[in-house]
């Protein structure tokens, strides 16, 4: 049988993605499937707004409608509830961050064999609010620790990173993609969201 793959598109601001590392972990372990996970930049301003709060909530800056609030609002109390259910630590963000570098350093990760201690360490440390995912030495101390040479990260991020980036999203968005995590098979079917985990199951034990 040809081996079976599965391509993972994550951005490390969505928390939704950040939960589906777990399960997508287990899915390859379970069944056999090799994951390939890419990054894919969220746009959230373009259909949330923006907005920067302070360390107690308070509302510094902001570019959202009453709808868009009602949004993210029910978007943290629905992953947090997953989050507390499975151990995991969410906290909500003060920012729109840009994610663009964390997801140059998962492909650097990638090449030098170091991507799932860097994917854990971005998302966990991330989301407890003790990583700046926009700042190239933070991310190149996590390459170090992942076990990569981040010698050569800082090229790699203002040359060909951007660049590779770039491909991939387009890529991503010729096949229909739009959103995190998003689960595409080689014959383009395309899921969006965990909740399709186990229907992905089904199609795999097929």
């Amino acid at each position: 049988m040809p081996a079976r793959t599965l391509t993972l598109y994550i951005d490390y601001k969505s928390p939704y993605a950040y939960l589906a590392k777990e399960p997508a972990y287990r899915l390859e372990r379970e069944t056999g499937v090799t994951v390939e996970w890419l990054p894919y930049i969220l746009d959230i301003p373009a259909y949330l707004g923006s907005a920067k709060v302070d360390a107690e909530g308070r509302v510094l800056e902001q570019d959202r409608n009453a709808h868009q609030w009602r949004r993210v609002k029910y978007s943290y109390r629905d992953v947090r509830r997953e989050a507390n259910r499975v151990g995991l630590t969410i906290r909500g963000t003060r920012k729109i961050w840009n994610s663009s570098l964390a997801g140059i350093g998962l492909l650097y990760a990638k090449r030098h064999g170091a991507f799932r201690a860097y994917n854990d360490e971005v998302f966990e440390r991330f989301w407890k609010h003790d990583l700046d995912i926009e700042d190239p030495a933070a991310l190149a101390d996590v390459l170090k620790r992942a076990g990569a040479d981040a010698s050569g990260f800082a090229a790699f991020a203002e040359g060909e990173g951007p660049c590779e980036l770039t491909a991939v999203q387009d890529a991503a968005e010729a096949k229909g993609v739009f959103g995190v995590p998003s689960f595409l098979f080689a014959d383009g079917d395309l899921y969006w969201g965990r909740e399709h985990l186990p229907r992905i199951r089904e199609i795999l034990a097929a």
